[in-house]
């Protein structure tokens, strides 16, 4: 392995939309996960994790866990409109979530508390400054933060795409609370579809997230599963201004 390269790999994905002007009051959150691996348990344990839940369900491994598809029933998920089934693959589901070793960088937004003369940004910008600025803390006491770090993102379409790099360059370079520039920090996308064990991670821990601020009170297993994963804390901040990170 080129000795450039960082011990750790990142994977994000979102859960809502990031738009401020309207707001969907059945679910009025933005949350963004990034999620860290190891490279080396990610390989020999992560993923062979994951290939094995698939098997067991689905007989093959080109599926990709979808978490919207999961909870509608949807496509190859179809197979668990029935309950036991669904029970048994929901149960085994977390469990792999539980044993994989992985840290969540998280933010979460609710666009009805944000407090816009604060913050006039979009809240997509505003979590993934938050996000990268705790990955970078985190590398630095690993004394990781000068290794070359990849940042896989999911592509939602060519301006959207455009977007997303110009604000992660944007920050990377210095535009951060830090004020320090992170280097080593590059990012990728990748298609939707792309069966990717981390990008499937990061897609079924961001709703949960997400849950977890808009109806705390409710009963929420996925995030039961890990809550001690997120970085920081085991459990969300409630600041005035409607942004809930670990402190």
């Amino acid at each position: 392995m080129d000795h450039d390269n960082g011990s750790f790999i990142f994977y994000a994905d979102e859960s809502g939309d990031h738009s401020l002007t309207s707001v969907d009051i059945k679910y009025p959150v933005f949350a963004l996960a990034l999620c860290g691996f190891k490279k080396e348990t990610y390989c020999s344990r992560v993923v062979p994790n994951f290939q094995r839940f698939k098997f067991r369900y689905f007989g093959h491994d080109s599926i990709v866990l979808h978490e919207h598809e999961i909870r509608k029933q949807k496509g190859d998920f179809a197979i668990l409109i029935d309950q036991v089934r669904r029970e048994n693959f929901l149960a085994d589901l977390n469990t792999c979530l539980e044993t994989s070793p992985f840290t969540i960088f998280a933010t979460v937004i609710h666009k009805q508390e944000l407090k816009t003369d604060f913050f006039p940004e979009n809240p997509y910008s505003i979590c993934l400054r938050i996000a990268l600025q705790h990955v970078y803390l985190f590398l630095k006491r690993r004394r990781q933060s000068e290794k070359r770090t990849y940042f896989i993102f999911e592509k939602r379409g060519a301006a959207e795409d455009r977007a997303l790099e110009l604000e992660f360059r944007r920050i990377v370079a210095g535009e951060n609370e830090l004020r320090e520039p992170f280097s080593s920090f590059f990012i990728r996308l990748a298609d939707k579809k792309t069966n990717s064990t981390g990008m499937q991670i990061a897609d079924l821990t961001a709703r949960p997230l997400g849950l977890r601020v808009f109806r705390p009170d409710q009963a929420n297993r996925a995030y039961a599963k890990i809550q001690r994963k997120i970085y920081g804390s085991n459990r969300f901040s409630r600041p005035s201004r409607g942004i809930y990170n670990p402190k």
